[in-house]
């Protein structure tokens, strides 16, 4: 399984702005769920297809977060970066 990952410590307040070039699934999720996503369990998270850009996605709560680039299985390649704007 091919993704991108970037790993976040949020704040209740924070929102992560992640830019793309081309759609792909975008999901933010907590640990545990990252776990099960990485081992291909059920998991649930925040997001979805992203048919543009950017995406801002807000944490439920403060902790640590995980942002996942990927194209669902499909063949080829996306460019993404993601950053936290901060009390947004």
């Amino acid at each position: 399984m091919n993704f991108l990952h970037y790993d976040f410590d949020l704040s209740a307040d924070d929102v992560v702005e992640v830019t793309l070039d081309k759609q792909a699934n975008v999901r933010l999720l907590d640990d545990s769920n990252f776990a099960a996503f990485r081992s291909g369990r059920q998991h649930r998270y925040h997001g979805g297809l992203a048919k543009t850009s950017p995406v801002r996605l807000m944490a439920p709560h403060a902790g640590r977060w995980h942002v996942v680039v990927d194209l669902g299985g499909f063949a080829g390649t996306v460019r993404a970066s993601a950053r936290v704007l901060q009390g947004a």
